[in-house]
């Protein structure tokens, strides 16, 4: 319901809304431009000293107008022909032409009315009720994503447009609240919906009937400063009837014109007061500084509505539609979904149509989204998790394990959980089996045991489906076919061998990149974007499965890289060590975000052996800046599988690579990464202390002996590799 709310007047209004922030933003900088450019007035003049330099300048005058920027503008009659002016208060003399900014003006018109008038005004308080109603629902989905509050500036993960969409809502969002906030104020008293508090006392009927009082002797000009001054009116030339008028910052009254005794005087009230800060808000007239902060966080507007309809399309094309879902309230089952890349959203489609053709009804709903005080009726909660990395939460479940936590078990409500993964990394299902677990702790009902699904496999999927038409009574065919992801041919253009001799062979790919639309630069999809440590989903030839490569480049390198090892009876390394030059294998790229070196001057450390040296070769490949780099490389022999020698010793030369330590496994003295660690012990606790980042990239094994071996270099300075791995300096690509 809340991305309901979020996303239709984000999509519909997506025009108006970018409209009303580009004006918006654009009128933001001519208070601060008016504010440079008027004369100021010298500090602790006076109103009357002002008044009395204009009147001899411009005998004739009528009207002395200051805005919110200082600007000092005079209004006079001189022969029968008016004149104004911008006033330089220190002379009293004309500064410059009071001729309105005709930009400015067209400007205001578009941005309050679109020049509609009355009709146009209640449209762009529509934009600004649906921008309102974006900030609010976008705020509760910020803090749904990041796992609460305190978390709201936390880490993302995912494709550039909605992390762009997030980043720039985290910043802008309080402003963009504000700007609504007060264009909805405006306009309700505009409309006279909001009382006008006008305290304008009286005009006086009895004066003294003299005129021509030295303004210099009227105590209440002589005694407000110039900064006060709004607006001071002369009496009608020889009209002894006639007054002064004045209107400050603290209120407005009328002055005698000849013995200069102030005749009336009130306070602004209360809604006045509030009106004229509203005013100041949203304009920036008399607050320049904020008015161009509002300004330049409206400049997030355009950008996350582009943004957001490239979520919204990708969320269509890559989640099935779910037919005949119904509202949480009414459905007596409910299945939760955790998805990182959008397949277990197929199986949840196939598990609703199942359920659904056996009389239950289903509400089917990302993980993020749940809230049981909403299934009244619910007797059944069934949780599909998928799991990011090393155990985490995937995108669509981010806060899920920290709410169930706080929950109680509800009472008639049971919970299944199955989790889907590959056996070959090393936190299979990690996060379904915390899910598991919690769940079993804070008591809830188990309707049948925790369970898994092993790459996506539709034959584990339909027995767990018996196994739940067994809890239920029911006779439960669960036949899944998996959506084949969207992929392109790469055509293969280069190919090194390596290995033969220590009977491992090993090839580094090179592919030509695909063609790239525009809309794939724009979104980030398919080949559009990518980074080495991202991952290359290749389909081998019956096979409905992807096997995963890290990728040894980026799209800037303009190649696609991987290597390759080929393992007994592999189905897709057998396929790609047997092609070459101009032959193709369909593949698409998986983002893999985690796994970079990051922003920064800090150094790295690159540890990785056999072929997982690939991703850090891309990473050396692009340290352009030349950040201290230490790359330590297992292999087994120096002229059999040394892959990128080459271009380690030419990446030494240029500076993007500090040192290479080669791990021989085979040789005169046998080495692995793990012993290089203890070796070099010193050095590397020296670069962590001075902020390094580590990443590891190979088999699970080594990846568990490097841990191993870095904790005991770190154990004497008091620091663990889990300290790092918190800190965000210790990630792992593990197969």
């Amino acid at each position: 319901m809340l991305r309901f709310v979020h996303r239709w007047p984000g999509l519909l209004a997506a025009l108006l809304l970018s409209l009303l922030a580009l004006s918006g933003a654009t009128l933001s900088v001519f208070p601060a431009a008016e504010r440079l450019a008027a004369p100021q007035a010298v500090s602790g003049q006076s109103v009357a000293d002002l008044a009395s330099r204009i009147q001899a300048a411009y005998p004739g005058v009528e009207q002395i107008r200051r805005a919110p920027s200082g600007q000092i503008t005079a209004y006079w009659f001189d022969n029968g022909q008016p004149g104004a002016a911008v006033i330089d208060p220190a002379t009293g003399q004309a500064a410059g032409s009071a001729d309105p900014n005709q930009t400015l003006r067209w400007l205001t018109n578009l941005h309050r009315s679109l020049f509609l008038g009355d009709g146009g005004r209640l449209t762009m308080a529509a934009g600004a009720a649906m921008m309102l109603v974006l900030c609010l629902s976008g705020a509760l989905l910020v803090v749904r994503r990041t796992g609460g509050w305190r978390r709201w500036f936390a880490h993302l993960r995912g494709p550039l447009a909605g992390r762009l969409h997030v980043e720039i809502a985290r910043i802008a969002l309080p402003a963009l609240l504000l700007s609504s906030l007060t264009a909805l104020w405006m306009t309700a008293s505009t409309f006279g919906l909001l009382p006008e508090g006008d305290s304008t006392p009286a005009f006086p009927t009895e004066v003294s009937g003299q005129i021509d009082a030295p303004l210099r002797d009227m105590p209440l000009l002589a005694e407000t400063p110039v900064s006060e001054l709004r607006d001071l009116s002369f009496p009608y030339a020889g009209d002894t009837t006639d007054v002064f008028s004045l209107t400050t910052a603290q209120g407005s009254g009328y002055i005698d014109q000849g013995t200069g005794a102030t005749l009336a005087w009130a306070d602004l009230s209360g809604w006045q007061r509030a009106y004229e800060t509203i005013y100041m808000l949203h304009t920036g007239q008399g607050a320049a500084g904020l008015g161009l902060l509002l300004g330049l966080m409206a400049l997030g507007v355009p950008t996350m509505a582009v943004t957001g309809v490239i979520l919204w399309l990708a969320g269509r094309r890559g989640r099935p539609r779910i037919r005949h879902n119904v509202a949480p309230g009414r459905a007596d089952t409910v299945i939760l979904v955790g998805s990182e890349s959008g397949t277990t959203w197929g199986f949840a489609a196939t598990l609703q149509a199942a359920l659904s053709a056996q009389g239950h009804s289903i509400h089917v709903a990302p993980m993020s989204s749940f809230l049981p005080d909403r299934y009244a009726r619910a007797q059944r909660l069934l949780i599909l998790a998928a799991t990011y990395g090393e155990g985490a939460a995937p995108a669509s479940a981010k806060g899920f394990l920290d709410r169930l936590k706080r929950l109680p078990a509800r009472p008639g409500v049971a919970l299944a959980v199955l989790g889907f993964g590959d056996r070959s990394f090393p936190a299979f299902c990690g996060f379904a089996g915390q899910l598991a677990e919690t769940a079993r702790a804070r008591g809830w009902q188990e309707l049948i045991p925790y369970d898994t699904v092993d790459r996506q496999s539709s034959q584990d999927f339909a027995r767990w489906g018996r196994a739940l038409g067994t809890a239920l009574g029911l006779e439960l065919e669960l036949a899944h076919v998996p959506v084949i992801p969207a992929s392109l041919p790469l055509s293969l253009i280069s190919r090194r061998d390596y290995g033969a001799e220590v009977q491992a062979p090993t090839a580094i790919l090179r592919f030509a990149l695909p063609p790239r639309s525009l809309w794939c630069r724009l979104s980030g999809r398919g080949f559009g974007r990518f980074a080495p440590g991202d991952l290359l989903g290749v389909l081998p030839e019956g096979s409905e499965v992807a096997r995963f490569y890290s990728l040894a480049s980026g799209c800037r390198d303009g190649f696609v890289e991987i290597a390759v090892k080929k393992h007994p009876g592999g189905l897709c390394s057998a396929q790609l060590m047997a092609l070459q030059p101009g032959d193709s294998v369909r593949a698409f790229i998986r983002r893999n975000p985690d796994f970079r070196p990051g922003p920064g001057k800090a150094p790295l450390i690159l540890i990785g052996a056999g072929t997982g040296v690939a991703p850090l070769a891309g990473f050396l490949r692009g340290n352009t800046r030349h950040r201290p780099a230490c790359l330590i490389f297992g292999l087994r022999h120096p002229d059999s599988d040394f892959l990128y020698r080459e271009e380690f010793a030419t990446w030494q030369q240029d500076g993007r690579l500090t040192r290479l330590l080669p791990a021989v496994s085979r040789g005169t003295a046998p080495a692995y990464v793990q012993d290089l660690v203890r070796r070099e012990g010193p050095e590397l606790a020296r670069l962590i202390r001075d902020g390094a980042r580590v990443l590891v990239c190979g088999g699970r094994e080594m990846a568990s002996g490097v841990t191993t071996a870095l904790a005991e270099v770190l154990a004497p300075f008091g620091t663990t590799p889990t300290d790092l791995k918190a800190e965000g300096r210790y990630v792992e690509d593990v197969y």
